[in-house]
């Protein structure tokens, strides 16, 4: 079947062979992040809704995990807050009882831990990925660009709460935009704030591609190295895209569907897909110019890069 909550699996950085899982619209957040890759929110909300329902979910994952397919993780993620979708916790038990064979993670950006059924909801993931980019409220609003319903010490307080009770693993992925959250004053409300978090691992995020603000730049590895050597002894790494990756199996119309997929959700060049669905350059230029030839995807460019998207009559479709 044509899958159009699931995309991957692809092959990621921290979660190796995953497979995404979309649980709600494109760019729904309740946050608009300064560094989004996939560009400005369009639906900046903290309503807890089904989004995407439960039937809708499960349907797709039962196929696609009757296959037994060669997986790390089943991601929770996708181009918006998965935590904003009501059924979360629904569909994250079908996961877990009929499929236990794999283990499930959560990428989200904190902001509803305040609330204690989004924390229930989560303690059934194996892998919890939480953001934190500010503590301030100065620089929560700058890099965030929050719903005016959110209030950061309520998130804040809500994701030690979360910490204290869940018993996976957990990681908090900071993300350092220079001169906002790198300062001596934040960088030492991080280190006081994330001491009580506790947490299994610290990643230290940058920019490595344009964002939804032209104005964002990458801060320098050597800075980056700084700030984690300020934060010991906790627990911190360096997220890098520069590590290998293994190879996919994945070919011919399995590899189209999963780069469309991939692009559907975020512009991509050539070289990020090739990492991601773990293939060559040469490989992915081909499937490229046959989704292309077939009016499916299209490439424009931004700084100087050619990014591929899914095409615009495909997105009015979809």
């Amino acid at each position: 079947m044509s899958y159009k909550y699931l995309f991957g699996p692809v092959n990621s950085r921290r979660l190796g062979i995953s497979l995404g899982v979309d649980m709600v619209p494109f760019k729904t957040c309740s946050l608009n992040c300064v560094y989004c890759e996939c560009g400005d929110t369009t639906v900046l909300s903290c309503e807890r809704k089904e989004y995407v329902t439960f039937d809708s979910l499960q349907k797709e994952l039962h196929d696609y995990l009757s296959k037994k397919p060669k997986l790390d993780y089943v991601t929770f993620a996708g181009s918006g807050e998965p935590t904003l979708n009501s059924c979360l916790g629904k569909i994250a038990a079908y996961v877990k009882t009929t499929f236990p064979e794999y283990k499930t993670a959560l990428l989200t950006n904190s902001t509803l831990f305040y609330d204690s059924e989004v924390r229930k909801d989560c303690l059934q993931f194996d892998l919890v990925c939480p953001s934190l980019d500010a503590i301030s409220d100065n620089a929560f609003t700058k890099v965030n660009r929050p719903s005016l319903d959110l209030d950061n010490s309520k998130i804040i307080d809500g994701l030690i709460k979360f910490a204290k009770d869940y018993n996976g693993q957990l990681w908090v992925e900071v993300f350092i935009v220079p001169q906002i959250n790198d300062t001596t004053e934040e960088l030492k409300l991080f280190k006081e704030t994330l001491l009580q978090i506790n947490p299994d691992r610290v990643q230290l995020n940058s920019l490595d591609r344009p964002g939804a603000c032209d104005w964002v730049t990458a801060i320098s590895p050597d800075k980056l190295r700084t700030i984690a050597q300020y934060l010991a002894p906790l627990p911190v790494e360096i997220i890098s895209r520069s590590g290998s990756l293994p190879k996919s199996e994945i070919t011919g119309i399995d590899l189209e569907e999963t780069v469309l997929s991939l692009i559907r959700r975020r512009p991509s060049t050539l070289e990020e897909l090739s990492v991601t669905a773990g293939k060559t350059i040469n490989e992915i230029f081909a499937t490229i110019e046959t989704l292309t030839n077939k009016g499916t995807a299209e490439s424009n460019i931004v700084n100087g890069k050619t990014f591929y998207r899914i095409s615009k009559n495909q997105t009015s479709t979809n």
